[in-house]
């Protein structure tokens, strides 16, 4: 089986973040990178089919040439081989751009499944999975927390608010990769030396043009100072009328 992880490199969940001179992107000097922890889930979702099924795992991942590190991570946990689609715009474009570069790389490399985490950490968009699967015309399911594949067929459960839900499919498919699928793995130093060895292609990524574009981008308003506004329950008549003509949330 022809399996695909799809990888986002992101910044590090505690990096502080700081907008760029022109107002419109981040400044990436001094930022920390990771693996977005949904696509973890998808990285060993692929993997743990690979050693049920057979087959290989690609390591897919349209980012910046200097994003090799995580990817190495990625083949550290049982990936297979690696394809960079190397674009130095890869923080701008939007999720139609990244979708159609993805969509056409998976195309070109034969998938029968793609492994993609729910949501990328950074943008939290939750389109490109979907997005590459009307590409291809392929099934898709979203969302996943649990997943069985037979025959050339799968069946998955995803959480919704009214329950949880089961869904039949025909392969290929893109399958988005929720909390409670599993639990991904540490690589280990067999792993990180193996690494070294596995075949790492790098080629450009598609040029698409973006149909959504930032304008502008700002930090959040810093926090008013709190204060005490007295003990016990004399102080709930002043709460009170904080919460309603100062907070205005009353």
């Amino acid at each position: 089986m022809n399996i695909v992880a799809c990888v986002k490199r992101v910044p590090t969940t505690d990096a502080e973040v700081k907008v760029a001179a022109d107002g419109k992107s981040l400044d990436e000097s001094g930022l920390s990178y990771m693996i977005s922890f949904y696509d973890e889930l998808a990285l060993e979702e692929a993997v743990r089919t690979k050693e049920t099924h057979g087959g290989e795992v690609t390591v897919l991942t349209l980012g910046p040439s200097s994003g090799t590190k995580e990817i190495r991570e990625c083949l550290a946990k049982g990936g297979d081989r690696a394809e960079v689609l190397a674009d130095p715009g890869w923080l701008s474009r939007d999720c139609r751009a990244t979708a159609k570069a993805l969509a056409a790389k998976l195309k070109d490399l034969g998938a029968d499944l793609a492994f993609m985490g729910r949501v990328a950490t950074d943008r939290d968009n939750a389109a490109v999975g979907p997005m590459v699967a009307t590409y291809l015309g392929w099934a898709c399911v979203t969302d996943a927390i649990s997943l069985e594949i037979a025959d050339g067929k799968g069946s998955a459960k995803r959480e919704t608010e009214q329950g949880l839900e089961t869904i039949e499919f025909s392969l290929p498919a893109v399958i988005t990769c929720n909390k409670g699928l599993n639990e991904p793995r540490y690589s280990n130093l067999r792993g990180i030396m193996a690494a070294k060895k596995k075949p790492f292609e790098e080629s450009p990524a598609e040029l698409v043009e973006n149909q959504a574009s930032v304008s502008a981008l700002a930090p959040p308003a810093p926090r008013a100072e709190s204060r005490i506004l007295g003990t016990g329950p004399d102080a709930v008549p002043t709460l009170i009328d904080a919460l309603r003509n100062e907070a205005k949330v009353l």
